[in-house]
């Protein structure tokens, strides 16, 4: 059984479209795309599953989550974005957001990623603490992406490899570099960059390498190393999932 999305205007659909232009616009302006969909993740990477709190309702808005620690930066994106938001009021922060990251995955070659407004925005940010912690491994991504978010392995090594776009900075995160030599193209090469093995100017975070040591999650890097278009179908797939964690009923 699919989804039962709420109802929106006619009015608020062609709002969504005419944003949807501005951002493809201002993402390849500024080649920022990394930056929003590392918005549009945390966002709603903190739903909590048991307590039905946090997730992708607008919050990062609010100066308290983009002071959580691992927040450091995304204050730049939500600058970037308010003009365009300004624009387009009857859009909601939470609707806004995510069509954000959406956007950021197709500008940068990425697939198409179906969208679904309606989020409302929530008057308060979640607790801190919810999201991933890069520095370790493979129980850890499960506990914070199934257990809290209710997401599955094959959604977990998809959605690590959205690590194809952007980079670290050891300012925002203590580390520093890119996954792949180029940060700005959505494909499969984190997979292939992490089964060629470490290089010097490239980044392997634990949480990445937990990926080639669980026996669940390394056929699944092999599987998209060798399958770009396999990768772009489960990657869809997830982050969509993630993109409506708690929104819209079953």
């Amino acid at each position: 059984m699919g989804k039962s999305y709420p109802a929106v205007s006619e009015e608020y659909q062609t709002a969504v479209g005419k944003a949807k232009r501005k951002l493809r616009a201002l993402i390849a302006e500024k080649n920022c795309a990394p930056l929003m969909l590392r918005l549009a993740w945390h966002s709603a990477g903190t739903y909590d599953v048991s307590t039905r709190t946090g997730g992708p309702f607008g919050t990062m808005r609010f100066q308290a989550e983009l002071a959580h620690g691992a927040n450091n930066g995304i204050d730049i994106a939500v600058r970037l974005l308010e003009p365009i938001k300004e624009q387009f009021p009857i859009l909601s922060y939470a609707d806004f957001y995510q069509l954000a990251g959406v956007v950021a995955v197709e500008v940068t070659g990425g697939p198409e990623i179906p969208f679904h407004p309606g989020r409302e925005d929530k008057p308060a940010p979640p607790v801190e603490g919810r999201l991933p912690d890069a520095t370790k491994g493979s129980d850890h991504l499960r506990q914070v992406f199934s257990q809290q978010m209710g997401l599955n392995d094959q959604d977990i090594v998809a959605l690590s490899g959205a690590h194809t776009l952007g980079r670290c900075h050891k300012e925002r995160s203590g580390f520093e570099g890119a996954w792949t030599t180029n940060p700005l193209i959505f494909d499969n090469s984190y997979f292939k960059e992490l089964l060629s093995g470490e290089k010097e100017d490239l980044l392997q975070l634990p949480s990445d390498k937990a990926l080639l040591s669980d026996p669940v999650f390394r056929p699944l890097v092999e599987k998209y190393a060798a399958d770009e278009d396999a990768f772009f179908a489960d990657y869809t797939e997830a982050h969509l999932k993630l993109s409506e964690l708690g929104f819209a009923e079953c």
